[in-house]
């Protein structure tokens, strides 16, 4: 992805939402449009990944993307990826990435290796609201 993808501003629509937001919710503008602009972003990620299985690439090319309060702004699920060692990184080092990532990929994938595999996180299982879920799906069977 090239750029951070912030709406066109001088929609007249787009005013009147922030002018709604500001003085109903106290909600700055440019928080909003960055808010938009990480969720289109994150869109855009959940494409190349739909399943368990699937996998894919998505290179955010430009260095804002680095910035704390913008990198806050994605889903945890991307926040977890995006670690210091593949942050900032030259062409040729994302490419040696890129290389990697995908070659451990292309093996051999047998659905018998990830069964009990969770891709949740032990704090997201403990949780109170998962016990909950888990109890009721258990009563259910």
């Amino acid at each position: 992805m090239f750029g951070i993808p912030y709406v066109y501003t001088q929609s007249r629509i787009l005013k009147a939402r922030l002018e709604y937001l500001r003085d109903q919710y106290q909600i700055r503008e440019n928080d909003f449009l960055t808010f938009d602009a990480m969720r289109h972003a994150a869109q855009c990620v959940g494409r190349a990944m739909r399943g368990k299985t699937d996998y894919g690439i998505m290179i955010f090319a430009d260095k804002r993307f680095s910035r704390a309060d913008k990198r806050g702004k994605l889903p945890k699920w991307i926040q977890e990826h995006l670690m210091d060692s593949v942050i900032n990184l030259a062409t040729d080092e994302a490419l040696h990435v890129a290389k990697k990532f995908l070659r451990q990929m292309a093996q051999p994938f047998r659905r018998e290796d990830q069964l009990g595999l969770s891709l949740l996180t032990l704090d997201q299982l403990e949780s109170e609201e998962m016990q909950k879920r888990i109890e009721q799906t258990a009563h259910q069977m």
